[in-house]
């Protein structure tokens, strides 16, 4: 395998790592447009990743709180 700066290959794996890694390329590309930096960015302090860390999982949370109360509805409804 080679990599530039620029290219990197990435070996097939499966189609769930493969996925995935897409996913995360595909995440990086609309971060960069949206946000004009990226996750080398140096402006934040330990601290501030952190914060967002924390945020981002606060989030996960509301998500997985609505997905479970949507299936119990559906199950309720049988």
């Amino acid at each position: 395998m080679t990599q530039t700066d620029e290219t990197r290959i990435i070996p097939v794996l499966d189609t769930i790592v493969d996925s995935i890694i897409d996913r995360f390329i595909q995440r990086s590309v609309i971060g960069k447009a949206k946000y004009g930096t990226d996750m080398d960015r140096t402006d934040l302090s330990l601290k501030e990743w952190l914060q967002h860390s924390i945020e981002e999982k606060l989030d996960d949370i509301l998500y997985m709180q609505r997905a479970l109360k949507e299936i119990e509805k559906l199950e309720s409804d049988k």
